[in-house]
């Protein structure tokens, strides 16, 4: 009923014209900027982290692989304060960022920070699940015939995996779109500049609620897609393949 009840509201007669409104656009913009930044950030550096944690045994793994997935179960108001004390002026790397001209806290680059910090995780999980199902055997098999381990992993392992990773890329995306708290400690809600849809929403509703009804109902039927493309995704991966 939550759901239909934001549908209806926010698909009305008033939708079109509140999409063309200047703080919607902007809102769309900044966030699908924003999240496109951060599925780039987290498919190269998470991806050699996923691969590394399903491939490898060494000692501290279990700690490592603990601290990369805390942003899972941590509040997002602490994620964004650690963020702040990280990246911010006064921070722990503020004074050598702001020596090279960098100022990160309040800036698109923290809202992608943010994002990338919250929604990391999950494909991380989802990649490490893919690139535990791909046979070693198989991998063994392209190196008798002359594959090197670039060929390996480009040709073998990530092609096997790549339901999973596509999930996880998913999953990520939606994540990173639905951020709010990290990324109103540590970026700020500035229209056209830090303002995400969810941060958005929350501040068209002191004012105006026709633009956070649209940006709602955007919300649900983005929602409904990335969990019904995740479960068709997932549903492909598990189906027993045909001889």
């Amino acid at each position: 009923m939550p759901v239909v009840a934001v549908l209806v509201q926010g698909l009305g007669p008033d939708f079109w014209p509140a999409v063309r409104s200047e703080v919607v656009r902007d809102a769309l913009e900044l966030s699908l900027v924003t999240t496109g930044l951060t599925v780039l950030l987290t498919l190269l550096l998470v991806t050699p982290a996923a691969w590394l944690l399903a491939r490898y045994d060494f000692r501290g793994k279990q700690l490592v692989d603990t601290l990369l997935d805390l942003p899972v179960v941590l509040p997002p108001v602490v994620a964004g304060l650690g963020l702040l004390l990280t990246f911010g002026r006064t921070g722990l790397l503020g004074p050598a960022l702001e020596l090279a001209g960098i100022d990160i806290a309040f800036s698109a680059a923290a809202v992608v920070l943010a994002q990338f910090f919250v929604s990391a995780p999950f494909y991380l999980r989802a990649a490490k699940a893919g690139f535990l199902s791909v046979s070693p055997d198989l991998e063994a098999a392209a190196r008798l015939d002359g594959a090197g381990e670039w060929q390996v992993f480009r040709l073998v392992t990530w092609p096997l995996a790549f339901p999973f990773l596509l999930e996880g890329l998913l999953l990520t995306w939606a994540r990173a779109l639905g951020e709010f708290g990290a990324t109103i400690l540590f970026a700020g809600s500035l229209q056209g500049e830090t303002q995400t849809i969810p941060l958005a929403i929350y501040a068209a509703l002191e004012s105006d609620l026709g633009p956070a009804m649209v940006l709602s109902a955007a919300m649900v039927l983005s929602a409904f897609s990335i969990l019904f493309m995740v479960r068709s995704f997932g549903n492909a991966a598990t189906k027993p393949a045909s001889l």
